[in-house]
């Protein structure tokens, strides 16, 4: 049994919750998937493995992980948000490209630093941070 899915039953038991079919599936999807998705593209997937699965299961599903601490929601504030792995995963920022949509993980240790620095300056006790920086990608240009 994988992690996620012991961390997810944990939650789903605590909450009063039971392991569906529908939700075990909709874990399978979300961590076999290493893009950046919607709500609409994981029901996509989803749909093709169960066509019982609804789209508020995918939202209540994905609620669930997302405090179970196993997804994060992205908003790159284009009206459509995204979910990406949580757990067990390493802090990274996104660049994000306008034209594509393209997300590209990146991780600076120079640009942690600054950012503890910066708290540091001013008396400040960071909980969480995000970065996203918006451009054109490569590929595009």
């Amino acid at each position: 049994m994988s992690k996620e899915l012991e961390i997810f039953i944990g939650y789903l038991k605590k909450k009063g919750l039971k392991l569906t079919v529908q939700r075990k599936i909709m874990l399978d999807v979300f961590l076999k998937t290493e893009r950046h998705l919607s709500v609409e593209g994981l029901y996509n997937i989803a749909k093709k493995k169960d066509k019982s699965i609804g789209q508020a299961t995918v939202f209540r599903t994905l609620k669930v992980l997302q405090d179970a601490g196993i997804a994060k929601e992205v908003d790159i504030g284009d009206g459509k948000k995204r979910y990406e792995r949580q757990y067990g995963r390493e802090h990274h920022d996104h660049l994000i490209c306008v034209k594509c949509g393209v997300f590209i993980e990146a991780v600076d240790p120079r640009i942690e630093k600054l950012q503890d620095e910066l708290c540091r300056k001013h008396g400040f006790k960071p909980q969480r941070h995000k970065m996203e920086i918006f451009g054109v990608c490569k590929k595009c240009r």
